[in-house]
């Protein structure tokens, strides 16, 4: 890996409104300018998911100005890693990327207590993440 530059990571889900959301912002969060993060969705939703706005509020992390994005091909090429969260077949595949698969549960239509535990399977992968890239957490 090229050190002078950060390391940059893409979550994507379908909806850029629940996990991928979350774990964007829990890399950003830690990671600080040390990483380059980005998220998107194969079909985004309108707003993010208030029960995952509220979770990640109770641990310091405010995403209430985040919107949804949409997955695009030059987002996919500008990163490093791409991490998936249940988009399937709807994500591009370029050779050379390397590629996660996170199988988390859909936080869409559940309430806060159901987002938390969620949440925190996120922010434990993202922390491995940032130590397989060795780049110690800011918080």
């Amino acid at each position: 890996m090229n050190t002078s530059t950060a390391p940059s990571v893409l979550f994507v889900c379908v909806h850029n409104a629940g996990r991928s959301q979350m774990a964007a912002a829990f890399l950003t969060h830690l990671g600080g300018t040390r990483i380059q993060v980005r998220s998107a969705g194969s079909a985004p939703a309108d707003t993010v998911n208030p029960a995952v706005v509220e979770a990640l509020a109770e641990v310091g992390i405010d995403i209430s100005a985040e919107t949804p994005k949409v997955l695009t091909i030059e987002a996919v090429q500008a990163s490093d890693v791409v991490i998936t969260m249940g988009c399937g077949d709807a994500c591009p595949y370029f050779p050379g990327k390397r590629y996660l698969d996170w199988q988390l549960e859909d936080p869409a239509g559940q309430g806060v207590a159901a987002v938390r535990p969620i949440r925190d399977k996120i922010e434990r992968r993202v922390r491995g993440l940032l130590a397989e890239f060795g780049i110690e957490t800011a918080a």
